[in-house]
């Protein structure tokens, strides 16, 4: 369900609560029960994680403005042990 906003001329604008993609545009108002328009807002982005915010704001800031990096960079190897249910397989023979 996604919140939608609607404003009625005589009580200001309220809230109502339809499935994504199914709000109507005009709806009546709870309060005086005249017909009132969607108002197209902003979504509510404040309500995301930090990090998700984060990786929000990242790939906005280089959009316009691509970071430049002056070399490659360097891969890191990590050598992991393996996982110990492994040792219980079967071996090929050499």
């Amino acid at each position: 369900m996604a919140t939608y906003e609607y404003s009625c001329a005589q009580c200001g604008r309220f809230e109502t609560r339809h499935p994504i993609g199914t709000a109507p545009s005009r709806v009546d108002c709870p309060e005086c029960g005249a017909p009132s328009r969607r108002v197209f807002t902003m979504p509510h982005l404040s309500l995301m994680s930090k990090e998700l915010g984060a990786a929000h704001e990242r790939a906005e800031s280089t959009r316009d403005e691509p970071e430049v990096v002056s070399e490659v960079p360097r891969t890191r190897t990590v050598r992991r042990p393996p996982h110990p249910a492994l040792a219980h397989l079967p071996r090929p023979r050499a």
